[in-house]
């Protein structure tokens, strides 16, 4: 059995490189202007809203913490999340920052809102596992986020074929067309699925109900 020394090391211990990572990515790109206000204030109102929802509906239901939903080591799982940190975050950030160095800001703009809230989201899964928080308030984080990034993509995919219509491509910049397409169907594609297909209808039962059993079994 962990102590408690043990188990608040274990928790830490997801607050790693990688989220330091991620949150530098975020605050690049806010910082460069891609990214609106609102997209800003949603990261921001997240951080109060999951301690809010940990104090007020999901507390924690012991001071250990909860063990993942999938097990320790999923290989499918960990598979499907590389998948994911590839399409969604590796190559939209090789495309951005071509797009900057190349002096095609205004055409890769419209990727930026998604990197930036699927890196915050990144962070804040992060920050949701080395905390005190249950495991609602740990599947929350990924819902809020999905959500709110199929908007963001939407606006993405618009652009891209807004371009292919009032604008001329030429060389490189027709490259970047296809490729800025490409990856805006690739991850309309994906992250649609990942909400409806596997958040709501898998990840979210799951979770409550080892939840509740939790809560129940302390009761008894």
């Amino acid at each position: 059995m962990k102590t408690s020394k043990e188990a608040t090391s274990s928790r830490r211990s997801f607050f790693s490189f990688r989220h330091l990572n991620v949150l530098a990515v975020a605050i690049l790109l806010s910082a460069s202007g891609m990214v609106s206000a609102e997209d800003i204030a949603f990261v921001l109102f997240s951080v109060i809203y999951i301690y809010f929802l940990s104090k007020v509906a999901f507390p924690p239901t012991s001071s250990r913490s909860e063990p993942p939903v999938f097990g320790e080591k999923n290989t499918i799982l960990g598979i499907y999340v590389l998948v994911a940190a590839v399409i969604g975050l590796l190559l939209p950030i090789a495309y951005i920052l071509e797009g900057i160095f190349e002096g095609g800001k205004d055409e890769i703009k419209a990727a930026a809102p998604h990197v930036f809230l699927l890196a915050s989201q990144v962070f804040m899964e992060g920050l949701s596992f080395s905390g005190e928080f249950s495991l609602p308030i740990r599947v929350f984080v990924p819902v809020f986020y999905n959500s709110k990034r199929i908007f963001t993509i939407v606006e993405w995919l618009r652009s891209e074929i807004t371009k292919g219509v009032s604008v001329e491509y030429g060389g490189r910049s027709a490259w970047r067309l296809y490729v800025g397409r490409g990856l805006a169907v690739a991850n309309m594609g994906f992250w649609c699925f990942n909400l409806f297909g596997f958040l709501l209808p898998v990840f979210l039962p799951k979770a409550f109900k080892i939840y509740y059993h939790s809560i129940s079994k302390i009761k008894d």
